[in-house]
């Protein structure tokens, strides 16, 4: 297993199963950010990730982190708050906003740089990537999440939460109604303490391309990427 240098003349990528197992899942530097490549990546279960003035780093872990939208874990405590809920969640508000919250409100620094923001934008004007938004009573965003669609398959980048239970409530409505529609699987790239508390589950790299093999060429209802008002407070 070596790391290999993407050329930014060929869109191609090694198998992920070369990835090292140290660091874990690193696969290959270099390329670009450009649709095609980006899309390239998903298609295969590699993503970017990688610090601020460093090369781009792809890459593809094992074990990988998934949730099933349909058995997504939500608390007591969660059940109460949503059913007196005072957020409003809505689908493909605010691209812009959600991207630049979750490269905003990190303590520890972030990834999500004015290149990466720029990527992931160009991916969602062409129908790829997607943000879910969370308003309170006063229309100002308080938390959301986005990422890149693969058919029945959603692979998510990343959330962020201003107010209480604010992520949680976005990825709580986004998996009912995903679920409902069709959807079988969210990816969460490496457990968490946060993602593992919603649900998430480790599964094999190897698992996780075949379920990407298959789920990427189901195709969710025509609409339903289309914005939207997926959630309102009752009153």
């Amino acid at each position: 297993m070596r790391l290999v240098q993407l050329s930014r003349h060929s869109l191609a990528f090694p198998s992920p199963e070369g990835a090292l197992r140290e660091p874990n899942g690193l696969l290959a530097l270099g390329g670009d950010l450009s649709p095609s490549r980006l899309l390239m990546a998903y298609q295969r279960g590699i993503f970017p990730w990688f610090s601020p003035g460093d090369p781009i780093l792809w890459w593809s872990p094992d074990p990988r982190a998934v949730m099933w939208p349909a058995e997504f874990h939500i608390s007591r405590s969660m059940k109460r708050f949503h059913a007196r809920s005072p957020y409003r969640v809505t689908l493909n508000h605010a691209f812009g906003q959600v991207i630049q919250g979750c490269a905003n409100d990190r303590f520890e620094g972030t990834w999500i740089t004015p290149e990466v923001i720029d990527a992931y934008h160009r991916l969602h004007e062409l129908g790829y990537a997607h943000s879910i938004e969370v308003w309170d009573d006063k229309n100002e965003l308080v938390g959301g999440m986005y990422g890149v669609a693969q058919g029945t398959l959603f692979c998510g980048e990343s959330m962020f939460s201003r107010a209480v239970n604010a992520s949680k409530t976005a990825l709580l409505v986004f998996c009912e109604r995903f679920a409902r529609s069709g959807g079988k699987l969210v990816d969460c790239q490496v457990l968490n303490e946060h993602t593992a508390s919603l649900g998430a589950v480790e599964i094999s790299r190897h698992e996780y391309l075949a379920q990407l093999a298959t789920l990427r060429m189901q195709k969710l209802p025509q609409n339903f990427w289309v914005p939207a008002t997926l959630f309102m407070p009752q009153r």
